[in-house]
């Protein structure tokens, strides 16, 4: 599984710990991790929260990552904004708990962290169990097993729901003002993770458009 790791200006400050925490737990599984950054709060490139929805969405749905971990000082935020884009079921996970029923209930592809709220001592145990709980199983399985087959059912039509309430991600694209989409591609790894992984041709073609 790719895994991008994303944080907002607020919390940049804290991306090298999120980043070592996360990857102390996926790696030994076999996933790897690419850090978009905001790497840290004097990086010249500031994301927001609502940029953190722009590029999460570039990301899930060019296929150049398979899950985003991200959050902002309360994680709503960054939760909101993830959700307003198409292919972006993004959940706000506070403790291993949520993370886990997140992954066998929601089954989505993006979560969002309170980075700031709560965070002091015991604040990167708390974030290892969160990463360790999101892969101790197969997700989608439901939770309790005995809701698998109504809760797996409404999962798929929130899927169906959301193609239609949610428009072309290359028209959204093309069609938000110009300046916040070129704020939220501007990370300093960005197309060089982004073209390595990126696998709808499409919507590589409305990114070079975009960048050129």
């Amino acid at each position: 599984m790719k895994i991008a790791l994303i944080n907002e200006n607020s919390q940049a400050a804290k991306n090298a710990i999120i980043e070592a925490t996360l990857k102390k737990v996926v790696e030994p599984l076999g996933h790897e991790v690419f850090n978009y950054g905001m790497y840290s709060a004097e990086d010249k490139n500031q994301l927001t929260y609502v940029q953190i929805g722009i590029l999460s969405a570039v990301l899930l749905n060019s296929g150049a990552c398979d899950l985003v971990i991200t959050g902002c000082g309360t994680g709503e935020g960054a939760m909101l904004a993830a959700n307003a884009f198409p292919g972006v079921l993004c959940g706000h996970v506070v403790d291993p708990t949520d993370a886990y029923q997140f992954t066998q209930v929601n089954n989505g592809n993006c979560i969002s962290l309170p980075f700031a709220k709560g965070w002091g001592w015991g604040a990167e145990l708390n974030l290892q169990y969160v990463f360790e709980k999101l892969f101790v199983e197969e997700w989608g399985q439901g939770y309790p097993r005995e809701r698998a087959v109504p809760e797996q059912r409404n999962k798929r039509i929130l899927d169906e729901v959301k193609k239609v309430t949610h428009t072309d991600i290359c028209y959204i694209l093309e069609n938000l003002d110009r300046e916040l989409v070129l704020g939220a591609l501007a990370g300093e790894k960005f197309q060089e993770y982004f073209f390595a992984n990126a696998k709808c041709e499409k919507i590589i073609a409305c990114v070079k458009a975009l960048l050129a």
